[in-house]
Order: structure tokens, then C-alpha cells, then sequence
């Protein structure tokens, strides 16, 4: 079959090979299998699964990992909705993606046909996606793909990354064009130059950094989007600057780096939250200063500003000035920016800044922190305590095992107390904060990278809510452990909920996290999927469980019961006031 005489899915699936797109992640419907035979005939793997929001979470994963755009391919409708809460949550973390999806025929189009969404509009499927994708196709030509295919990815990847949707009738996937309109983007770059900062301007940033007296860097998850780890670690080490992170800035450089002080906001840690209370400049790069990592921008918890002068550095312009003023915004790639400082810091200031002394602070402060946790930490209480199960899986992982979570102990706790030693391995869903997010994002982690242990932190209302991608994962032969946090509720907000209403009225589940009454075993679920399946039944057989699923290599849900004790706190949340205004009431019942 010569290029004049194939379909648009066969030229689609020959584009996505020229990207070098390794694997599609989706689930089939009458209106894109035009593309799954396409597909069949290609060295491109197609990840099937049971839940369009599987796929979309799976391919969150996989970009995160890549580093590339990752590629949906859904059904319309019902399939378009299922996949659409992995697409927003993609989009709230800014994670690149390419999704696309069958739509009605164009013939068919006002005649409202099977599962056609037209009560408002004709053709607006596409729209669904419109709130929080950066662009939303609809394909009404067939000679059209090509370009609005190569528009996609370049979108997708450049600037602030995130999802796009391209959206295709079903008879133009199966109309046959000649090649021309892809032929004639073969030459076209594959990515886009990012913006760098000026030398003049990296002068002025280094010099008030320098002459600060109590200066931080404030990062977030821009700087592994941009690969900057080791940019941000060579800079700061040279320049003697603390690092507070955001909770998507997790990991950005290892935490046993003597100038990691911690997450901040809601769930982050004294000293990391004063070190920002006192900054006279915050270095701000790739951080869009988020609701609870700023303890809901209450001045007094994490940050002063007005007060503090911010210095901050992004590559979406919208994201610098919308919650504090700033002093110097600049608008650039975090990688780039962060070579240009570091190249004007040496020759600035040849030797460096060596702060013994506030190392020593950092280093005190963890040691008290990991000496007023050890109770927790090594507690033989079954249920078990959160704080032992996080302390067993820190030990049990190599350093590089790449961890998602979900939402609940599993990610604040994480954030607060366990830490990422590798840059990059921790995969947690942020803006969105989506339950569910944590074990389908595994399977995309370890199809990313199949040699590495990838290890999904749960809790049970997370898991609960796609068990379905277990079948994914034994059909693949994919090594991944998930570990159930099982306190059997839907803890954080029981809490709240608690402390704030006196009940738990919707938010726990029959029975105790030791003994659940008829609730699901998650053990067994995993078993009848054809996953191993373990039941923790005292603290003492987590640490070896997990050592042992990590040796054979096998899908493996380690199902634990937990006690329901909530994450320590030193930020603050308006919700508290909202719920109980004027009341000195926490997130938990006391």
C-alpha cells in the first residue's frame, strides 16, 4: 500500500511513529477502531484498559516519566467524559498530552445518532474538554490532520505543557487522502526553543540574592518538568540557598541535600514554613505558589508578602504576580535560566557562599523531627500507624523506585516525612488533587521505565475507586506493588469532618480498619485479576511483604489496615474558617 492510498488513521499511526510514540493508551469504541487496526500494523503498543480514566491517569504518568507528550485515544462520548478527569488532572499539573478521539460522522451531524452529545449545539463534543485543555481540535477535513496533529504536540510540550484534545469523526479516520499534507511537515522541527534569561538580568537576580541577609529558594514541579535538578542543585549549592519546595516541587533535588528544608503550607514542616515567614527574597522558579502550599496566602503561616521580595521565574506568564506581587518576573525556561545563573554566580562570585551553620540548622531540625516521630515510626499497633507503614517503604525501596500517590496520608504524609532521594520519583496528582490518580499512574511509570520498582501508595477509598487496572497490569506482566493504606474511610475528610461536625456521616465505611464489615478485600481482588494478593495482619510482616513483592517482580496489591491519625499540620487552611469561623477548630477531631 503506497502513501495515496491510505486511510487518515494509517497516516495518524505513521505520524505518531515519526514522533517516536511508544505506546497509545486508551480503550476501544466503534468510532476510533479505524485507528486500533491502524495501530495493529505498527510497532507501537497500544495500552488497552477496562476505564477510559485508567488511561488517561497511565498516560499522565508516562509523560511525567518521558518527559514527552503522551497520547489518549478514546471513544466519544461516554468514553470522552471517562477519560476527562485524568485529562483535567494532567492539566492542573501541567503534564503534556495528546489526546484523541472518535466523534459521530460528520454526515450525521444535528441528527442526533448513537451517542451523540448535541443537546445544546451540533458537533460540540469537543467542547466538553474546552475548560481546561490548551486547545481543542475539531477535525472537519480530512487534508487538515497533518497539520493540526503537528500543532498538537509542539502545543502540548511548549510553554506551560498540558493537555490538548483533537477531536475526529469517525468517516474521516477511514477516508483515504494522498500523503501531501504529511509529507509536507516532515521537515518541520519536532520541539520548540524555550526562552533563557538575559546575562544583565541573571547579574541583578545573583546580586540581590547574594547581598540578601535571609534569602530562600522557593521551587515547584516547573523544574522537573524542565529537567532542572541538577541545574537547581548546582545553583543553589554555590550560592548557599535553603530550598523550600511546593508540593509538586517534591523531589526536585534529593532531600538528603543539606540545604532541603521541606515542603511548605498546610502540611509542611516548622522550620520550612519560618525559613519563608523570615526570607527577605524568595528565588521563586517554576512554582505557581498554590493555595495550600501557601497556607491559603494567610500572611503569618507560610509566607509575608508584602513584606518578603519575590524574585520568580516562569514560563507561563499568567502564573508570576497572580497570588503576591513580585519584584523581578521573568518569563523563561527553568533549565535554561537556572545555566545562565549559575554561569553568572561563578563569575560573580568565584567561590561560592558556604553556610556551615545554616546546614547544621537543617540537619538539627530533621534529626528532632525524625526523633519526635520515632514512636509512630516504629510502633508495633496493628492497625498499623501511617507514619511505620511510610518508614518500612522507605527502607524496603531503592533509592530510584519511582512512588505515586494518591490523595490522603499517602500524599501529605509523603510530602511532610518520607523522603525522595532521586529527583523525579515521586508522582503525585497536585492541582487536581484526584483520588484514583495513584494506581493507574503506576502503570505508566513502569511502562516508561521497565527496569525501575515502581510502587503505588494508596489509600483504600483511592484504590477502590478503578480496581480495574489490575487487569492492565497482570495482562502486561507488569511488576508493580500497590500498597493500600487502609483505615477504611475516606480518612482526611472524616477528620474534617469530625473535628467540624461531631460525625462521620459519608465519609467512613462500615465496620474498623481492622475489621471491616463486609467491605471489599482487597487482597483477594487482587487475586481474582490474577495479581498476587497479600493481607498485612501485623505490623511486624509489612517490611518483609514489601521486600519480598519487590524480589519477584510481580503485579502485587499489599493490602494493610491503618489507623485512621491525621497528618500533622503547621500551616493553615481557610476552609477551617469557613467551616468554623472564629473557632479555633484543626482539619481533625481532638
Amino acid at each position: 500500500m503506497d502513501d495515496n492510498s491510505k486511510t487518515v488513521a494509517e497516516h495518524l499511526v505513521d505520524f505518531l511513529n515519526r514522533r517516536e510514540v511508544k505506546h497509545v493508551f486508551g480503550l476501544c469504541g466503534h468510532t476510533n477502531i479505524a485507528v486500533l487496526a491502524a495501530l495493529s500494523k505498527s510497532p507501537i503498543d497500544f495500552i488497552t484498559v477496562r476505564h477510559e480514566q485508567i488511561a488517561s491517569h497511565a498516560a499522565d504518568a508516562y509523560a511525567r516519566v518521558t518527559g514527552k507528550a503522551s497520547v489518549v485515544l478514546s471513544h466519544l462520548s461516554p468514553g470522552l467524559t471517562n477519560c476527562a478527569t485524568g485529562v483535567a488532572n494532567a492539566a492542573l499539573d501541567c503534564i503534556p498530552m495528546v489526546v484523541i478521539a472518535g466523534d459521530i460522522p460528520t454526515h450525521y451531524y444535528g441528527k442526533h445518532p448513537h451517542q451523540e452529545v448535541n443537546l445544546h449545539s451540533d458537533a460540540s463534543q469537543f467542547e466538553i474538554y474546552k475548560p481546561f485543555v490548551k486547545r481543542a481540535w475539531r477535525v472537519d477535513r480530512a487534508d487538515l490532520i497533518a497539520e493540526i496533529l503537528e500543532k498538537a504536540f509542539h502545543l502540548a510540550e511548549s510553554g506551560q505543557p498540558g493537555p490538548v484534545l483533537v477531536n475526529v469523526p469517525m468517516d474521516i479516520f477511514s477516508e483515504v487522502i494522498p500523503s501531501h499534507s504529511f509529507d509536507r511537515i516532515l521537515e518541520n522541527t519536532r520541539s520548540l526553543i524555550k526562552p533563557s534569561l538575559d546575562e544583565d538580568t541573571a547579574k541583578e537576580i545573583v546580586f540581590k540574592l547574594a547581598n540578601a541577609k535571609n534569602a530562600i529558594s522557593y521551587v515547584g514541579g516547573g523544574i522537573l518538568l524542565s529537567g532542572a535538578s541538577e541545574e537547581l542543585k548546582e545553583f543553589i549549592e554555590h550560592m548557599g540557598l535553603p530550598v523550600a519546595h511546593s508540593l509538586m516541587g517534591k523531589g526536585a533535588i534529593s532531600d538528603k541535600n543539606p540545604l532541603v528544608l521541606g515542603m511548605t503550607g498546610f502540611w509542611g514542616t516548622k522550620l520550612t514554613n519560618d525559613a519563608c515567614l523570615n526570607a527577605d527574597y524568595i528565588f521563586a522558579i517554576g512554582t505557581r505558589f498554590k493555595e495550600a502550599d501557601c497556607s491559603s496566602w494567610y500572611p503569618g503561616y507560610t509566607f509575608n508578602i508584602p513584606g518578603s521580595k519575590i524574585i520568580h521565574i516562569d514560563i507561563e506568564p499568567s502564573e508570576i504576580g497572580r497570588n503576591y506581587p513580585t519584584e523581578i518576573g521573568v518569563i523563561a525556561d527553568a533549565k535554561l535560566a537556572l545555566r545562565v545563573l549559575l554561569r553568572v554566580a561563578k563569575k560573580m562570585y568565584p567561590g561560592g557562599f558556604n553556610k556551615p551553620e545554616l546546614c547544621k540548622k537543617i540537619s538539627n531540625f530533621k534529626k528532632d523531627f525524625l526523633k519526635s516521630n520515632i514512636e509512630m515510626a516504629t510502633s508495633n499497633s496493628f492497625p498499623m500507624m501511617p507514619e511505620r507503614i511510610l518508614a518500612d517503604t522507605r527502607i524496603a525501596l531503592p533509592d530510584d523506585a519511582i512512588i505515586t500517590t494518591d490523595v490522603g496520608w499517602n500524599k501529605n504524609g509523603v510530602g511532610q516525612q518520607f523522603d525522595i532521594l532521586t529527583p523525579g520519583s515521586i508522582l503525585t496528582p497536585g492541582g487536581f488533587a484526584t483520588m484514583g490518580f495513584g494506581p493507574p499512574a503506576a502503570i505508566g511509570a513502569k511502562l516508561a521505565r521497565p527496569d525501575s520498582v515502581v510502587l503505588s501508595l494508596v489509600g483504600d477509598g483511592g484504590f477502590g475507586q478503578n480496581p480495574a487496572m489490575l487487569a492492565t497490569a497482570v495482562e502486561l506482566e507488569l511488576g508493580i506493588i500497590w500498597l493500600v493504606m487502609n483505615n477504611n474511610a475516606f480518612g482526611t475528610i472524616a477528620g474534617l469532618q469530625k473535628a467540624h461536625y461531631g460525625l462521620t456521616y459519608g465519609t467512613t465505611f462500615p465496620g474498623t480498619a481492622a475489621e471491616p464489615k463486609n467491605g471489599p478485600n482487597y487482597a483477594e481482588i487482587a487475586k481474582a485479576y490474577g495479581a498476587e494478593g497479600i493481607k498485612i495482619k501485623s505490623a511486624e510482616e509489612l517490611l518483609p511483604a514489601l521486600r519480598s513483592a519487590i524480589k519477584a517482580n510481580k503485579p502485587t496489591v499489599i493490602d494493610v489496615a491503618m489507623i485512621n491519625n491525621p497528618t500533622p499540620t503547621t500551616g493553615h487552611w481557610n476552609i477551617l474558617d469557613i467551616y468554623s469561623p472564629d473557632e479555633n477548630v484543626s482539619h481533625v477531631s481532638t
